[in-house]
């Protein structure tokens, strides 16, 4: 085990074979030659744009099964960036416990420097803005509407990335149209509304309403546009559990919101270095996400890898 692994989790790969290209909230990203990446999904989480110093226990390999079934079952929408390698093949023998589960080796894109953001129910910054101004991300919306209401059909609001540290900030589809040209705008606009209705489609067969997701796209050397990073992911999506939606309250949510709530009860200014989280919260987390992938895809935790092993996590006394 790395030093940087944590008893309850992996807080940070340690690829020493490969060289490191970036290291993200959640991803680490390792150079496999010169068209390709090992991509890494650690079990770190950040809220309020702040790394915890706790890992959640299976989160990465929570979020890579996630991923890939999604990409799978979306794959006749748009192309991605999974080829196919196995993770083990391209590290050495001492470095295949940080890969299995939770890793990909993924074609090298040109990303583009927005996100690709699809609202189907009124939530969160969209509900802030619209109780302002009665607009999103320059979408206006009819006057009325509650919290966490349903919208008449899905919008597209796109947002610029930020840096690392900071927070992403909404944009208007002219503004995206600027950014990364007309045409390319366009595309990214069709193709992500395509994504949210086929998968919104596939949630509601499991009791699972998609409020929102964000998609992320990059350009491979052909020029063909690619889904890439995560897809549909309990970090990257809104998931409530549709028998208990209410129009007007925000619904419990399958991701890190018992993090959320703890945190906004502290005395901490949302800046590093963040408080450390309780045991119980940390354990409701991962409660969380694992239930998010098993009522979504099916599968748990200890069905996914390769060799099928599920890491039985040993909490700390």
């Amino acid at each position: 085990m790395p030093e940087s692994a944590h008893v309850n989790g992996l807080l940070q790969s340690s690829i020493e074979s490969l060289p490191l290209v970036y290291r993200g909230k959640v991803r680490d990203s390792y150079a496999v030659g010169d068209d390709r990446l090992l991509i890494v999904t650690t079990d770190r989480l950040s809220a309020f744009d702040v790394v915890m110093r706790q890992p959640i226990p299976d989160k990465g390999k929570v979020l890579n099964a996630m991923s890939n079934f999604w990409f799978e079952k979306l794959a006749h929408v748009t192309p991605n960036h999974l080829t196919g390698v196995s993770p083990e093949s391209v590290v050495t023998a001492n470095e295949v416990e940080q890969v299995g589960g939770r890793a990909v080796v993924a074609l090298k894109l040109t990303p583009l420097p927005v996100e690709a953001v699809v609202r189907g129910y009124l939530i969160g910054s969209g509900w802030k803005d619209y109780q302002r101004t009665g607009v999103v991300c320059g979408v206006n919306l009819p006057r009325g509407l509650h919290m966490a209401s349903k919208l008449s059909q899905p919008i597209f609001t796109p947002a610029n990335k930020a840096e690392l540290g900071t927070h992403d900030e909404n944009i208007s589809f002219e503004r995206m149209q600027q950014i990364i040209g007309a045409e390319l705008a366009l595309r990214v606009r069709s193709v992500s509304l395509d994504l949210y209705a086929a998968a919104s489609e596939y949630a509601t067969t499991r009791g699972i309403i998609i409020a929102d997701t964000k998609f992320e796209f990059g350009i491979d050397a052909a020029g063909e546009l690619r889904l890439m990073d995560e897809a549909l992911t309990a970090d990257s999506s809104r998931f409530w559990p549709a028998d208990q939606y209410v129009e007007g309250t925000s619904p419990p949510s399958f991701d890190k919101q018992f993090v959320r709530d703890w945190l906004e009860e502290q005395p901490w200014d949302k800046t590093p270095p963040p408080p450390d989280l309780p045991d119980d919260v940390v354990a409701r987390t991962a409660d969380k996400y694992r239930e998010a992938l098993l009522r979504l895809t099916g599968q748990s935790v200890s069905g996914v890898g390769p060799y099928n092993r599920g890491v039985q996590w040993q909490r700390q006394t």
